[in-house]
């Protein structure tokens, strides 16, 4: 067993399985969230990256935290973790590609609605206090007067010109 500066546990070897609340504290502090590529979970369990089974330790250096989803991910969905020389953790999809992080979501500096707002002015789309709103109220949906307004050749039914927010006079 080596212990840190503090007195705290590092490193147990092979006698046990389990995780001493030393070294998964050391480990929460690590880690922080999932290491799977894109989640930051922070509700996870400890993972031996070489399976304690298989002659892993538990010690540091050897665990990853994953959450429940990418835990079960490595250990029924085929993917597998790996940690590289430079203390990388590397995960690996079932066909044999590795994962690479998903990238942060670009900074936003302009309006937000900026794009849409260009797109709109630039097809001579203007909306204003004006424009008209949907006056919907909830009511059910009238599924055969829904398919013969949309698509009139499929329609079963015969409606013509049926203004929208209307109830159709169908005859069939």
């Amino acid at each position: 067993m080596q212990h840190g500066q503090a007195g705290s546990v590092l490193d147990v070897g092979r006698k046990t399985r389990t995780i001493p609340p030393a070294i998964r504290r050391a480990l929460s502090t690590r880690d922080r969230h999932c290491c799977f590529p894109g989640c930051e979970s922070r509700y996870c369990d400890a993972h031996h990256v070489r399976h304690w089974a298989d002659g892993g330790a538990t010690r540091l250096d050897n665990l990853v935290l994953l959450c429940r989803r990418h835990h079960r991910a490595v250990h029924e969905g085929g993917f597998a973790v790996e940690r590289r020389q430079n203390r990388e953790v590397r995960f690996i999809h079932p066909a044999g590609w590795p994962l690479v992080a998903a990238p942060s979501a670009p900074t936003w500096t302009d309006a937000p609605l900026a794009p849409i707002d260009a797109r709109l002015e630039a097809a001579g789309i203007g909306i204003d206090g004006d424009t008209a709103t949907p006056d919907w109220q909830g009511e059910a949906l009238d599924l055969p007067w829904a398919i013969a307004v949309l698509h009139p050749g499929a329609a079963t039914v015969e409606c013509k010109d049926v203004p929208a927010g209307t109830s159709p006079s169908c005859t069939g």
